[in-house]
């Protein structure tokens, strides 16, 4: 049996009938075809998935599509300012080296969005906090951390095109 439901995602409404055990994560990346949300270890631990449902970010492992209906979802695709140009977020995660895989990336970069949009100007340990739902392999979160507290000081950020290369 499936279940239709009509979820907003980056602006978009996506109309679609689901099986009723069907993770938001897999809905995203399946039914929608934006990939950028990643499936790290399907047990909410990673936090790759991170999305923002209704202002909150929220591993989308650990949500059904159908919780979602009717609700608004921006996912790491629907960052970008309408100008394509990074938002304060994503200008910090490049100005202060954020990534190395880059795995963990979306899930980071939604989970900082989420903490900006609720406490403007955070201490590092607020950013530690927030964030410590969000595994990374690679960097040792210092980098992570100056990245959110950059985009924190540049609240304006520095537009850059998406693909330019600087």
């Amino acid at each position: 049996m499936s279940y239709p439901i009509s979820i907003n995602i980056n602006g978009n409404t996506y109309d679609k009938s689901v099986d009723p055990r069907t993770l938001l994560v897999h809905f995203i990346r399946e039914e929608c075809g934006l990939t950028g949300t990643h499936i790290g270890c399907d047990t909410s631990n990673c936090g790759a998935c991170t999305v923002i449902l209704d202002g909150n970010a929220v591993k989308s492992c650990t949500v059904l599509a159908v919780q979602a209906n009717n609700h608004k979802i921006t996912t790491v695709e629907g960052l970008a300012n309408d100008d394509g140009s990074f938002t304060p977020v994503q200008e910090g995660f490049r100005q202060e080296h954020g990534l190395q895989c880059g795995y963990c990336t979306p899930g980071m970069l939604m989970a900082a969005t989420a903490l900006l949009d609720e406490i403007p100007n955070p201490s590092e340990q607020e950013i530690r906090e927030n964030l410590e739902g969000n595994l990374c392999r690679c960097t040792g979160y210092e980098m992570i951390v100056r990245s959110v507290q950059w985009a924190a000081q540049n609240p304006d950020g520095i537009p850059v095109q998406i693909g330019e290369n600087s």
